[in-house]
């Protein structure tokens, strides 16, 4: 009995810890840290969405856009995504106010979410630059970049920028991650409704 007594003492203590974190400048910094930490995937995923908006090549052998790959669109509309978030959720943790749970489970959920969107149009952006430089003899198909130089740089520079873009989605995962896990316990489960459904 005395263990939970002084359990919860110790979760007081933590509690009250946190707050006055939050009421002094410590709180203050941290909370600027993250606005900034929020901010800066803005401008690379604007500029991989921009390099690859504008990619597209003409010559004697035909046309070629981002449109028509669905991987080059799907990268665009992701970029465009993880900006917008980006500065939505500076806007929402640059407010002074104490941290909530739901708040907190909130930016976790959709950090993570953003991280795996990004994540993904790198990498199916990757695999179709890699048959278009290196083509697929198995069903004769020519590496594409040969007549399409222009246009695979570009959408190759685009890439890069995206999986910088990943690197700070990654590093913002774990911050939410860390707030809400040192902050928050797990939820609680019922083992009797875990045993019998």
């Amino acid at each position: 009995m005395s263990t939970v007594v002084e359990k919860s003492a110790a979760e007081v203590a933590r509690g009250d810890e946190l707050e006055g974190m939050s009421s002094n400048g410590n709180g203050s910094s941290l909370r600027t840290a993250e606005t900034l930490l929020r901010l800066l995937p803005i401008a690379p995923c604007v500029a991989a969405l921009l390099v690859m908006l504008h990619d597209s090549q003409d010559n004697e052998f035909g046309s070629v856009s981002y449109s028509h790959i669905g991987a080059f669109r799907f990268l665009v509309h992701a970029n465009g995504i993880c900006a917008g978030y980006s500065l939505l959720s500076a806007i929402i943790s640059a407010k002074s106010r104490p941290p909530t749970k739901s708040l907190a489970w909130t930016f976790f959920f959709l950090d993570q979410l953003l991280t795996y969107i990004i994540l993904g149009a790198g990498a199916v952006s990757t695999e179709i630059l890699y048959l278009a430089f290196k083509g697929d003899s198995t069903i004769t198909w020519s590496p594409a970049c040969e007549s399409f130089g222009g246009f695979c740089h570009r959408a190759t520079t685009s890439v890069i920028i995206t999986f910088l873009v990943v690197a700070f989605f990654a590093l913002i995962s774990l911050i939410s991650s860390y707030k809400l896990f040192s902050k928050f316990d797990a939820p609680a489960i019922n083992p009797i409704k875990a045993t019998f459904g």
